[in-house]
């Protein structure tokens, strides 16, 4: 029994002496081994998991070290006290009375997971061509230069400030270096107050959602738009006011709304930029009509353009855009860094806010971030991050051109990190999606972007980031050949 159960599936990328140890903590904690009775031996477990002698007995001596093992000369290892107490029943539970169980679906005052989403499969790793969109080649993360800001945090002659409850502040050093490297290169001037740490761009939406939106508010969206943006406005029952978009961005129409979302540098989904014209004409108006614009610049330092416009914030001359945008999409969107600039008294309450639902994001992920910051890694994973998007979009480009000629891009958008295509009329990209799946081809269909009662279903989007290089031209042609089959 013990010897099936301290079986290990060993992964040549991590360490022998961590997986070990795992394996015999899971073994403590779970009551395998009983009280009075060896554990067993070092030259036994080595055998048994086939590995070194000198691997067991470090892993034996720490955890005696920490507490979970005793150890008794002559005799061998034995487990501590604290856990050797009886094993709960491990038979199933009495089954639940479902007469007297709460009707949980008559108590939900919201249901998010019936909302349209932008999902993708658990498993798109193992997929041979995953054209997504928002996930990163992770061949690329700058493991060196993020292990080396891991270890300046952690070296011993550091005040380890990380370890306690920050309240609701953050991290000093990192608002710093947002506000002195981050924002200037997109125009942006802000003071210290100005400014929030938040758990990513998303994090920032549903902020302002709570301390802003309520059933009689009017918020103009882009359409097609980002769901997931919208999604997060209606759980405050907004009133969600569609704007078309062109090759020049969102087109204003004769509803004033109270807010207006937009996502200006690479509009999401179609990656247009919006014109000058188009960002002064959408200033005055909301000057003209009291409106707030909620300016997502979700893609700010992953834009690979040559010389990319400046934020609309930095326009802003009345204090009517809110800014929000990610430190963290170009180097690793699981670390959910992003942060938001506004005017001091709506940052006072959403730092309130944000401190009833989590207090802070974690220091020790801000302070890792501000010294990677500080000590120029950032930028210069982002100077090898945009060469390569360049690269990328380039080979997607060409081999979109050469093989799939009737799929359209949408003018105005050119180097966006996605590309937004149009199939013919008669082509359902649900079922071209559904179709290339199963030959090993993620693509995202359109349809759940648009708001219209019957949206369209001939886009789909591309994403050139998480998959290799030398797949993208045999991935379109794949792609071809399916959308040849449906005629």
């Amino acid at each position: 029994m013990i010897r099936h159960l301290l079986h290990v599936d060993f992964d040549h990328q991590r360490g022998l002496q961590e997986q070990v140890r795992e394996s015999l903590v899971k073994a403590i904690l779970g009551g395998i081994f009983q009280a009075d009775t060896p554990l067993p031996s070092c030259r036994q477990l080595a055998n048994q998991l086939q590995v070194s002698r000198n691997t067991t007995a470090l892993v034996f001596e720490s955890l005696v070290n920490e507490g979970y093992l005793l150890s008794r000369p002559r005799s061998g290892y034995y487990l501590h006290p604290d856990y050797a107490a009886p094993r709960l029943s491990s038979a199933a539970p009495a089954p639940i009375d479902g007469e007297r169980a709460p009707s949980w679906g008559t108590r939900l005052n919201i249901t998010p997971s019936q909302q349209e989403s932008i999902l993708k499969p658990a498993g798109w790793m193992h997929y041979r061509y995953p054209f997504i969109y928002g996930q990163p080649d992770t061949r690329q993360f700058p493991l060196a230069s993020w292990r080396s800001a891991a270890n300046w945090l952690h070296g011993g002659t550091r005040d380890p400030a990380w370890v306690v409850d920050h309240i609701d502040q953050d991290v000093p050093m990192l608002v710093e270096q947002i506000r002195t490297r981050v924002l200037p290169k997109r125009g942006i001037v802000a003071a210290p107050d100005e400014i929030l740490i938040t758990l990513g761009s998303q994090n920032a939406l549903y902020l302002l959602t709570r301390l802003l939106m309520s059933r009689q508010t009017r918020v103009g969206v882009e359409n097609p738009g980002f769901r997931e943006a919208i999604n997060t406005f209606m759980l405050g029952e907004s009133q969600i006011v569609p704007h078309p978009v062109d090759e020049q961005g969102i087109i204003l129409n004769d509803t004033p709304c109270d807010y207006y979302y937009v996502t200006p540098g690479h509009q999401v989904p179609t990656g247009v930029t919006m014109s000058k014209a188009r960002r002064s004409q959408l200033l005055a108006y909301a000057a003209q009509h009291d409106a707030v614009i909620i300016e997502d610049d979700y893609d700010s330092e992953s834009n690979f353009q040559a010389n990319p416009l400046p934020a609309l914030k930095a326009s802003d001359r009345s204090g009517r855009v809110i800014y929000v945008s990610s430190l963290s999409k170009a180097l690793s969107p699981g670390l959910r860094l992003g942060f938001m600039v506004a005017d001091p008294d709506l940052i006072d309450e959403a730092r309130a806010l944000r401190r009833l639902v989590y207090r802070h994001p974690p220091t020790n992920i801000q302070y890792q971030m501000a010294h990677f910051l500080a000590q120029g890694h950032y930028e210069t994973h982002l100077r090898r991050y945009r060469d390569d998007s360049a690269r990328r979009w380039e080979m997607l480009n060409a081999a979109l051109s050469a093989l799939l000629p009737e799929c359209q891009p949408l003018p105005g958008s050119e180097h966006a990190n996605a590309f937004w295509l149009r199939t013919p009329a008669h082509i359902s990209t649900q079922q071209l999606t559904w179709r290339a799946a199963h030959t090993g081809v993620l693509i995202e269909p359109g349809a759940r972007h648009f708001l219209d009662d019957a949206p369209p279903d001939n886009f789909f989007r591309m994403g050139f980031h998480a998959i290799n290089p030398d797949a993208i031209a045999p991935g379109v042609d794949v792609l071809r050949h399916q959308l040849a089959q449906m005629g």
